[in-house]
């Protein structure tokens, strides 16, 4: 008969297959439900296990008359300048449970009135190292000509400040790639300019001009925009690991998550705190 007690945990089958399924979806929900594992980029090079990984950043290319490669004997060379991201924050989740207190009965029971807590408090944590690495960049403010309380003539002039773009590694944004996460209040004020947009898989966000939308607490500007794929942020969470507690009649649920966040276009981010021109 399989133990419904918090040891139970520790059995090698009953206890170790719960946790291995309450793993699975969690790692599912954060990956729906954590706005930075959505806007982040993945085109990285390198296991992040290792400790690090490294995103390239190439130039725009150059269209030249046919025939100058062939007359030049080589092509233009890539100049690509590489971003290396280390997973520097290491973070634990570890909670005791006492035999006498595991009420709910049952090894499943336990495990998924914890994981459902454990899924917000790693997605809270992701999100807010993601938007405080954007926003810590001074270089990245930016500020409105807009009256105050003009929140959506802010609102564009941030979006065409970034899709008018040009340098050696951009040529414009396409609107389609941008995001803008604004602050409950702002966002609220704005409600009723979004559409609604259906993406390629069916889910649906709201959009203000072809540029997606999204409320957001964990971010300390009220405007924050991000061009798809500029920020990285790889991650390593490991499996659930049940312990028992030495010299006790109790067990633990263990979970280790080690992260890195890195903006690695700055050109492509940006903030701005409402206008207050008069």
């Amino acid at each position: 008969m399989a133990r419904t007690d918090a040891l139970g945990m520790l059995d090698a089958t009953t206890g170790k297959a719960k946790l291995a399924e309450a793993y699975g979806t969690m790692i599912e929900s954060i990956q729906k439900s954590a706005l930075s594992v959505q806007l982040k980029t993945n085109r990285y090079v390198g296991d992040p296990t290792t400790g690090s990984v490294e995103v390239a950043r190439f130039n725009n290319s150059a269209a030249k008359t046919y025939g100058t490669a062939r007359a030049a004997g080589e092509g233009d060379a890539l100049h690509n300048v590489p971003v290396t991201i280390n997973l520097n924050t290491n973070k634990e989740i570890i909670e005791e449970v006492e035999n006498k207190d595991a009420k709910l009965g049952t090894v499943a029971g336990i495990v998924a009135a914890r994981t459902a807590d454990h899924n917000k408090t790693v997605i809270r944590d992701l999100d807010t190292a993601f938007f405080t690495a954007i926003t810590d960049i001074a270089g990245a403010e930016f500020t409105a000509t807009t009256t105050e309380g003009d929140f959506e003539g802010q609102l564009e002039e941030l979006v065409q400040s970034i899709e008018t773009l040009s340098n050696d590694n951009v040529d414009g944004v396409d609107r389609d790639m941008m995001t803008v996460t604004l602050k409950p209040a702002i966002y609220g004020a704005l409600r009723t300019k979004f559409d609604t947009i259906i993406g390629q898989g069916g889910e649906s966000f709201t959009a203000y001009h072809g540029v997606r939308i999204e409320s957001n607490t964990r971010q300390t500007k009220d405007f924050v925009l991000i061009v798809s794929g500029s920020v990285a942020q790889p991650v390593v969470i490991n499996s659930y690991t049940p312990s028992r507690i030495p010299q006790s009649d109790a067990a633990s649920i263990d979970l280790f998550y080690y992260y890195g966040t890195k903006v690695v276009a700055e050109d492509l981010v940006a903030w701005s705190t409402a206008s207050v021109i008069a």
